[in-house]
């Protein structure tokens, strides 16, 4: 029997029947084909709790007659944490033996019809929605440009696709190639990088650190390393050939709110000025998607505020409310996943009011509410969410506001347990952070400024999901949408995730 390695995070073994691997931190190995149950068992006197599966691909190399979704069942249940492998169509330019190759003119399909194909795998062996399903390409030249276009618009679009399909995506490769090209392109606009990273260094060292990968990019908890490549190990009495894997893994914080079609990444609603349409963007955590939003609402003109307030009757989905033009009628319209139900008035007279934003759960009983400016004298306004009827009797919470435009409610942006609110100085295009307080808010903060030439400043909830709310913004110059990621404490830089958003308004 081979000497034990260290072991420098272990882990206890407990039934798992979430997403995979879960959490996981320390010691896993992979083996072409799925070990049988009784190895499995017998290796419980290892050091390692993941154990690598290749579930799926038309480049997969070795039979899986184990691998079922009873085989699933029993090794989460006796405390294993499962890596998902996919095999499926490697880089033009590969150097390895595979035979099924992208087509670079066609990678963007082809990398939709693979995550489609894993999800499908995945669900059929019982690996619950937001596992990590990890990409394997192996290594392939470098310096050739059309097989690197290839392989980054192949695994683009299968990290879209896997969001579509509420999946998380991991890219495995190579430091040399795969690896090396997915730090280059980590910051591209208009790139989705996979969620988690999984490379290869055979140099023996047990460690998900490496310079060659920055210390910002897939952190916290977002890497593992196959330190070593196949070898024989035996533990229990059972002898098998391995690669020696290390992990620091644990699922992706919620989007918390803005997800509306409920995959688990925030979305972007917007109506197209022209026709009157309100459309659902599919947000990936990198972009939003306009090639292929889901329109949702239908000859809209006739509202002069469209605002999407969370899950207000309690049924799981992201509800929006809206205010007719003529009348200043409030509406309920409740939302079913992939569309709007039959509407509801919830409210009337809101002609005199202004800056209506879903603040989120202000009281703390349970349902979110909804936040006002009243335009006669400036006050602010609370109108708490409620069972029936739906909005309870309004409660001030502010006074002096007229000076303040663009109101947004943006979750727990601070990381109080209390929803925040940011709102802009319309003069001055200072903006700043108002801290909620069971009821009210505190004393302001600014954490930015130059937001007078932005529109639409809109809370998206943990867009990037790396555990600080995000704001985005349509540039009023452009029609480009920015999205601005929180730290907890302020404000990054704002990056392009979209454009086009000039005909759009609102944006919610």
């Amino acid at each position: 029997m081979l000497a034990a390695p260290v072991v420098l995070t272990s882990a206890a073994a407990s039934a798992d029947p979430g997403s995979q691997p879960g959490t996981s931190a320390g010691y896993g190995f992979d083996a072409c084909t799925a070990p049988p149950s009784a190895t499995m068992t017998a290796w419980l006197a290892s050091p390692y709790r993941a154990v690598g599966i290749y579930f799926g691909g038309n480049n997969r190399g070795c039979a899986q007659p184990n691998l079922t979704a009873e085989w699933v069942a029993e090794q989460q249940a006796a405390g294993w944490h499962l890596i998902p492998l996919y095999v499926g169509p490697q880089a033009s330019c590969t150097t390895s033996n595979k035979k099924n190759l992208i087509d670079n003119a066609q990678a963007t399909a082809q990398g939709r019809a693979a995550a489609q194909d894993a999800v499908a795998q995945a669900t059929a062996l019982g690996l619950a929605p937001e596992s990590v399903l990890i990409y394997d390409m192996e290594a392939y030249r470098t310096g050739d440009t059309a097989c690197t276009a290839g392989v980054l618009s192949f695994l683009s679009a299968w990290t879209v696709r896997l969001h579509d399909l509420g999946y998380l995506s991991g890219f495995y490769g190579s430091m040399g190639s795969g690896v090396a090209d997915q730090v280059a392109a980590f910051t591209t606009t208009g790139y989705a990088h996979p969620d988690y990273l999984d490379f290869a260094r055979w140099d023996g060292i047990a460690t998900v650190t490496d310079a060659a990968v920055p210390a910002g990019y897939w952190q916290p908890h977002r890497r593992m390393k196959q330190y070593r490549g196949g070898h024989d190990e035996t533990w229990g009495g059972v002898t098998i050939n391995i690669d020696n894997d290390y992990l620091d893994i644990a699922p992706l914080p919620p989007a918390g709110l803005a997800d509306f079609d409920g995959n688990g990444w925030s979305d972007v609603l917007a109506r197209t000025t022209s026709s009157g349409d309100v459309f659902s963007y599919h947000g990936n955590g990198s972009f939003v998607d306009t090639t292929t939003p889901d329109r949702i609402g239908h000859l809209w003109q006739s509202m002069n505020a469209i605002v999407r307030i969370g899950d207000l009757d309690q049924d799981g989905h992201e509800d929006v409310i809206a205010r007719q033009s003529s009348n200043g009628d409030l509406w309920f319209y409740p939302g079913t996943g992939s569309g709007l139900g039959t509407r509801t008035r919830i409210g009337t007279g809101w002609s005199g009011l202004r800056e209506i934003t879903g603040i989120g759960d202000l009281d703390r009983d349970g349902k979110p509410d909804v936040l006002v400016a009243q335009s006669s004298d400036g006050k602010l306004f609370l109108y708490p969410g409620r069972t029936s009827p739906r909005l309870g009797p309004r409660v001030q919470v502010g006074s002096g506001w007229n000076s303040m435009s663009e109101l947004a409610g943006v979750g727990d942006f601070d990381g109080d347990g209390h929803p925040d609110l940011v709102a802009r100085n319309t003069s001055t295009g200072v903006l700043y952070l108002y801290p909620g307080r069971t009821g009210g808010f505190g004393a302001r903060q600014q954490i930015g400024t130059g937001w007078g030439g932005m529109r639409d400043i809109v809370g998206v909830g943990d867009f990037d999901r790396d555990g600080h709310t995000d704001l985005v913004a349509v540039q009023k110059s452009t029609g480009r949408l920015l999205l601005y990621r929180g730290t907890g404490t302020a404000l990054r830089s704002g990056v392009q995730i979209a454009t086009g958003f000039g005909g759009l308004a609102p944006v919610a």
